[in-house]
């Protein structure tokens, strides 16, 4: 389903907005579900086109599924159909879904054995799997790429604990290697282990499973690996991008918003990096709220030079939001530097910015100088094409607050992320039509 959105910017939104169930931490925890033969009980899962898709090839797999209402499932993977994994079938479904890659690290600790189709996912550049792959190694696995097939093989009679030192703080590799290991004879630490509190709600699902897992939330972790394990009921934290979203969208449209169940304490730099651009909000119980601002200023440093937001591994900012930090201080008065180290050709967006009367410098693919216009000049209604789950949700913020129409294309890669965002808009008051 590949349609358009139609959106007459400019308009005030006021009222209340929840966000959806963690995207990134969905992908990791239904993973999770292969790791015992026991029932799993999920919820707050996002209906989302990634989430559900991982859904069917678990289901493809034999894992029972029953779902007990929205965002609400079961799962049972007691008679698993291990050769599904070796099928041209799988060679389809694994291959277009990136997070598909961390079934690799449970199916292999349980059945000796797992295989996985190169993935695909976001074009945001680069994003090696070398991680994964040395991390399964490392405890015992044989591995084995056949280039012809683009077809991975992992296979392991038994795996055993080690100290796993990670080259980049990867929060699937981490989940992966994580995941083997809680089944593993010994004991594994993974140091330079990513952090995220989604895999922080990984670790501790698979406690209550009986794994046995210290220093969660650090960046060592020590698994003593159990024989088994067993089923368990876990909900999702929102989502953080969509709660990083919502703060831009009310500064750039002015609008009065609350943000319902953001779990506040999960949220980490994010609520001080907006704070940083200006933009007022307030923790009132779990909510944000966000008063409307005619405008916002941007903070300088202590020493009087011009603001940096970059992106860092966890509980640094997270690059999936530098993209709303962008355009959100499009509008804003002064200046910024938004830098993102993490992935290359995630400003590329800019164009269209700048095409609607944004004025940003684009230095190198990494690096942008954004000029606020303090809302003295809107940004114009034009029409462009999502290229990244990301980037599309920032071009609607950028539409709803520009004047005129604006049309997105491609919006299945905002779909891909984000769960019925055009009603859960028109419901703030946001004239966005899906055509």
């Amino acid at each position: 389903m590949n349609g358009s959105f139609l959106i007459n910017g400019g308009k005030k939104l006021h009222g209340e907005i929840t966000p959806q169930g963690a995207k990134n931490e969905a992908l990791q925890i239904l993973c999770a579900v292969l790791l015992t033969d026991d029932e799993v009980r999920v919820k707050n899962i996002p209906d989302i086109h990634d989430v559900n898709r991982l859904i069917e090839i678990l289901g493809d797999f034999g894992v029972k599924i029953t779902k007990n209402g929205h965002g609400d499932y079961t799962f049972k993977s007691d008679s698993v159909n291990f050769d599904y994994m070796k099928s041209e079938e799988f060679k389809q479904d694994g291959a277009k879904l990136r997070g598909s890659i961390m079934l690799l690290g449970p199916i292999l600790a349980r059945y000796g054995e797992a295989y996985m189709p190169t993935p695909g996912g976001d074009k945001i550049g680069r994003r090696r799997l070398d991680t994964h792959f040395q991390g399964l190694v490392e405890l015992g696995a044989e591995f084995h790429y056949d280039e012809k097939e683009y077809f991975y093989t992992l296979k392991a009679k038994e795996l055993h604990g080690k100290f796993i030192l990670l080259e980049e703080a990867s929060v699937t590799g981490t989940a992966n290697i994580l995941m083997a290991a809680v089944l593993a004879k010994g004991k594994t630490r993974i140091y330079n282990a990513a952090c995220e509190p989604y895999l922080q709600q990984l670790c501790k699902m698979l406690t209550r499973m009986g794994a046995n897992i210290s220093g969660i939330g650090s960046n060592l972790l020590t698994i003593e690996g159990v024989s088994q394990l067993r089923g368990t009921e876990h909900t999702m934290l929102p989502d953080m991008v969509e709660i990083g979203s919502w703060i831009g969208l009310a500064a750039m449209t002015k609008s009065e918003i609350t943000i319902k169940n953001v779990n506040w304490k999960e949220l980490g730099v994010i609520p001080n990096t907006f704070k940083k651009l200006g933009i007022q909000l307030e923790n009132r119980g779990d909510d944000i709220y966000i008063p409307a601002q005619e405008n916002y200023k941007i903070q300088k440093f202590i020493d009087g030079s011009i603001l940096t937001v970059s992106d860092a591994p966890w509980p640094g900012f997270t690059p999936d939001l530098l993209s709303i930090i962008l355009v959100v201080a499009t509008q804003a008065k002064g200046t910024v530097l938004v830098h993102q180290k993490m992935f290359e050709s995630r400003l590329f967006f800019v164009d269209k910015l700048i095409d609607m009367g944004a004025q940003i410098i684009l230095c190198d693919p990494h690096r942008a100088t954004i000029v606020g216009l303090n809302h003295e000049y809107p940004l114009r209604g034009t029409t462009m094409i999502s290229p990244d789950i990301r980037a599309g949700n920032a071009m609607l913020i950028a539409a709803l607050s520009a004047e005129g129409t604006s049309t997105i294309h491609n919006i299945e890669q905002i779909d891909r992320g984000y769960e019925n965002i055009d009603g859960r808009l028109k419901a703030l008051g946001a004239d966005i039509e899906r055509i």
